[in-house]
C-alpha cells in the first residue's frame, strides 16, 4: 500500500507541475466528490462503525492511478484499445448489413437503382446503411427517421449484442479472457484484502454480467452478507462486453475515443463498487476464501466442452436471446413512461393557454424525467461536470433518465446533445463514464433473480440486499464519473481525451 502511495504522489506531482490552464476548480470538485460518495454510502451502512479502511484507501488508489495511466501517462493506451475495438465494431455490422441492406447486401446490390425491393425494403436498406438519401420513388422521407437516431436501432444496434455476445463465448472457449480475469481478481484479494471469489466474481464482470456469478457457484451458499452485496453490486455496476460495442457505436461519432474509454470505465468501476458495498455492508464474518481466488467453475471439465465452433454458436443465440430481452424491455419501460406522462401532458397543454410560468409547462412535458434531473442534480454535481446551469442540468437529466430507462435513450440523446454543441466536452466524458453500468431498474429483475436461482436457499436474503446493491452501483458509477472528472485537461488539450 506505501508503494502504490508513493506512485501515486509522484505522478500528480508530475501531473500538477505539468498542468496547463484549465478549469482546476471542477477537477477539485471532483475529487472531493469521490469522498462524498464514501461518506453517502457509509451513512446508509449496516454498521457504521465497522469500516474497512483498506479497501476504502486502497479502492480509490487503484481508481486515481488508473485515472493517470488513462488520462495522462498512458494517453496512448486509448488509441490503442479503440484501434482495437473499432475495426471490430465495423465487422459486427457486416452481418446486419447483409440481412437488412446495405452496399454489400444480396437484397439491394447498388441502393440507388429503382429496381429490385420495393420502396419500404430499399428505405430500410438505406437507413441500416449510410445516412439517408431519397431516391425516386420513394414513399417515405427523412422526415419519417427519428432525428436522434443515425440509424433504426432494431436494425443496426441490436446484431452488434448478438455478434460480441458470439465473440466472448469464442474467446471464452479459446481460454484468452479467463487468465485477464485472474490477474484482476489476484489484483484485487492482495490489494483490498477482500475474499478471493469477490475478487474472481468482480474481475470477471469486466468481460461478462450474471455469468460472473456463475463463476463462483459453488461458494454462495456459504458467502457473508458482504460477499453476496459486493457480488450483487458489481454485477449493477459494470457492463457486460455484449453491449460495450452498443454503447461505443452510438457515441462513436462524437467521441471519436468512447471505445477505450469504456474498457477503462469498466475496470474503474469495479474497485469503485468493492468500495462503496463495503461501507454499505462492511464484513464482519469470516469469508469461506479469504486469501486464495478460486478456480473458475465456467471453465468445466475440458473433455465436455464445446467446440469453439458450437461456443460460437451458443453465444450468438445467447445474444439473440439479450437483443430480444432489450428491444422488448425499451418497448415495456418507454411505454410506460409515456403513459405516465399523458396526463401531465394533458396539464400542460392546459397550463399553456394560462398566465402560469411556462417552467411549470416545460416540467410537466416529461414530469419522470425531469423530477429524477432534480433528484441527482445534487450528485451530478459532486462529479464536477459543469458550474454553469445548462450542462449541469442536462447531464443530471441523463444521469437520472437511466434509473427508469436503461442507459440506451441516455446514451443516444448524450450524441445528440454532443453532436449539436448542447453539452461540452467535459460533461460528454464524465456522463459517458457514469452511465457505463447496469445501474437501472430494469436490471434488478436479471441480477437479484439470476443469483437467487443459483442460491435458491437465500432468496429472501439476496431480494433485501437488491435495492441497496443498485443504490451502490449508482454511487460508484458516480465515483467513476469523478475520476474521469479529476483527471480531464489536466495534461495535454482537453479534446485529445475526447479523440478528436
Amino acid at each position: 500500500m506505501a508503494i502504490a502511495a508513493f506512485i501515486l504522489c509522484s505522478s500528480l506531482r508530475i501531473i500538477v507541475e505539468s498542468v496547463k490552464p484549465v478549469n482546476l476548480l471542477l477537477n477539485l470538485i471532483s475529487l472531493v466528490g469521490i469522498f462524498v460518495l464514501c461518506f453517502i454510502a457509509w451513512l446508509g451502512s449496516e454498521h457504521r462503525r465497522v469500516i474497512q479502511w483498506n479497501v476504502l484507501i486502497v479502492g480509490i488508489t487503484l481508481q486515481l492511478l488508473v485515472g493517470i495511466l488513462v488520462f495522462g501517462v498512458g494517453s496512448y493506451l486509448i488509441d490503442g484499445i479503440n484501434n482495437i475495438i473499432n475495426p471490430i465494431l465495423d465487422a459486427s455490422e457486416a452481418g446486419a448489413k447483409f440481412l437488412f441492406g446495405g452496399p454489400t447486401s444480396i437484397l439491394a446490390v447498388d441502393p440507388v437503382a429503382n429496381p429490385g425491393p420495393g420502396p419500404a425494403g430499399r428505405w430500410i436498406a438505406r437507413a441500416v446503411g449510410d445516412a439517408y438519401v431519397a431516391i425516386p420513388g420513394d414513399r417515405l422521407g427523412p422526415d419519417t427517421l427519428n432525428p436522434g437516431f443515425s440509424y433504426v436501432l432494431a436494425f443496426r444496434a441490436l446484431p452488434q449484442i448478438i455478434f460480441f455476445a458470439a465473440l466472448v463465448a469464442l474467446l471464452y472457449r479459446l481460454n484468452i479472457i479467463q487468465p485477464v480475469v485472474r490477474v484482476f481478481a489476484w489484483v484485487f484479494k492482495r490489494t483490498m484484502n477482500i475474499s478471493g471469489a469477490e475478487a474472481l466474481s468482480g474481475a470477471a464482470n469486466i468481460f461478462v454480467g450474471i455469468e460472473s456469478a456463475i463463476a463462483v457457484k459453488p461458494f454462495l451458499p456459504k458467502m457473508t452478507r458482504s460477499e453476496l452485496c459486493a457480488i450483487l453490486t458489481s454485477c449493477f455496476g459494470s457492463i457486460a462486453s455484449s453491449v460495450l460495442g452498443l454503447y461505443a457505436g452510438f457515441l462513436r461519432g462524437s467521441f471519436p475515443d468512447i471505445a477505450g474509454h469504456l474498457v477503462s470505465a469498466s475496470i474503474l468501476t469495479i474497485p469503485a463498487c468493492f468500495v462503496i458495498s463495503k461501507l454499505l455492508v462492511p464484513e464482519i464474518g469470516e469469508p469461506e476464501t479469504m486469501g486464495h481466488v478460486p478456480d473458475d467453475v465456467t471453465e468445466g471439465n475440458p473433455e465436455n466442452r464445446p467446440s469453439p465452433v458450437d461456443s460460437l454458436i451458443i453465444g450468438a443465440l445467447d445474444g439473440v436471446k439479450m437483443a430480444v430481452g432489450i428491444a422488448a424491455v425499451l418497448i415495456a419501460i418507454l411505454g410506460v413512461i409515456a403513459l405516465f406522462n399523458a396526463p401531465f401532458n394533458q396539464i400542460a397543454v392546459w397550463i399553456d393557454g394560462a398566465d402560469v410560468n411556462p417552467l411549470l409547462s416545460e416540467f410537466l412535458q416529461q414530469p419522470l424525467r425531469n423530477l429524477m434531473a432534480m433528484l441527482f442534480l445534487p450528485l451530478t454535481f459532486l462529479t464536477g461536470v459543469a458550474l454553469d446551469w445548462q450542462n449541469l442540468w442536462l447531464a443530471s437529466t441523463l444521469i437520472g433518465q437511466r434509473l427508469f430507462e436503461t442507459n440506451i435513450p441516455p446514451y443516444l440523446a448524450l450524441n445528440g446533445l454532443s453532436q449539436s454543441g448542447a453539452i461540452s466536452d467535459r460533461s460528454l466524458l464524465i456522463v459517458s463514464y457514469v452511465l457505463c453500468g447496469f445501474a437501472h431498474f430494469a436490471s434488478y429483475g436479471i441480477f437479484v433473480g439470476g443469483l437467487s436461482a443459483l442460491v435458491p436457499e437465500r432468496r429472501s436474503e439476496i431480494s433485501a440486499l437488491g435495492f441497496k446493491a443498485l443504490w451502490g452501483a449508482t454511487l460508484a458509477t458516480l465515483m467513476t464519473g469523478c475520476v474521469a472528472g479529476v483527471f480531464f485537461g489536466l495534461l495535454g488539450e482537453p479534446t485529445s481525451i475526447i479523440g478528436r
